[in-house]
């Protein structure tokens, strides 16, 4: 597991000017040049609508990336923070106000693979931690993927609106404390290629979902589901097995 570091103590740092706090919580990099090419290509292209907005989004984008394939669409509103440390292969839509923030100070930061459609107003967050979206997946509206430490969605796993995968959790030992100020810890997510998540699931911290399982509708996962598996309820219970010869 390991330890996530509190944004709150960045923000607040005396002893850094508030250029450096932006340059380190959004930018990524320290020094004039990136962040004045980060401002340039968030204010030339970030708000423009349609058609010339998604034409500027798919020039200037990329000069940011640390990696970016080929007809990839950025909508009106995506937000990119730590970019350089966020790879996108080709075929890719990331849809109107996304968040992709690959904060931190050791991470890889995020991998979207190939043919990967990101929904509305979707975050995927690192707090010094890896995402990696792998070829075909597909994440609903509204959906937050959060990772202090990793999380991986497989190939074309089909994450329905308003999803949450919750890779990092609080400690509450110590009840003397509140628990905002005690330790946080991640053990990560792993959702397998195949898998189906009905629209509002929750998977906790340190869970793995196997290939082709599916997981229902509102549910909360805290524990393992095997492949195959059909899950549902809160808690999350085993309620039944797909066949190789039924899968879909």
């Amino acid at each position: 597991m390991t330890e996530i570091p509190k944004a709150q103590a960045q923000l607040f740092d005396a002893r850094m000017s508030a250029r450096e706090k932006y340059a380190a919580l959004v930018v990524g990099r320290p020094g004039w040049r990136a962040l004045v090419r980060h401002e340039l290509v968030t204010l030339m292209s970030q708000s423009v609508p349609g058609a010339a907005g998604l034409a500027l989004r798919k020039t200037l984008y990329p000069l940011l990336l640390g990696a970016c394939g080929r007809n990839v669409v950025f909508g009106q509103n995506v937000v990119l923070r730590h970019p350089h440390k966020i790879r996108i292969g080709s075929h890719v839509v990331v849809d109107d106000n996304c968040l992709l923030d690959a904060k931190g100070d050791e991470n890889r930061g995020i991998t979207i693979g190939d043919g990967v459609f990101i929904g509305r107003n979707t975050i995927l967050s690192c707090k010094n931690g890896d995402i990696e979206i792998r070829d075909g997946a597909n994440i609903g509206f509204n959906c937050e993927i959060f990772s202090a430490s990793r999380v991986t969605v497989g190939a074309r796993a089909l994450i329905a609106a308003y999803c949450y995968l919750i890779g990092g959790d609080h400690d509450f030992s110590d009840t003397s404390r509140p628990v905002l100020e005690q330790g946080r810890r991640s053990a990560g997510v792993d959702v397998g290629d195949g898998v189906w998540m009905g629209a509002g699931a929750k998977v906790l911290d340190g869970v793995t979902i196997g290939r082709h399982a599916i997981v229902g509708a509102g549910a909360v996962v805290r524990t393992d589901v095997p492949a195959l598996a059909i899950a549902a309820g809160v808690p999350a219970r085993i309620i039944g097995t797909r066949s190789e010869e039924t899968r879909a």
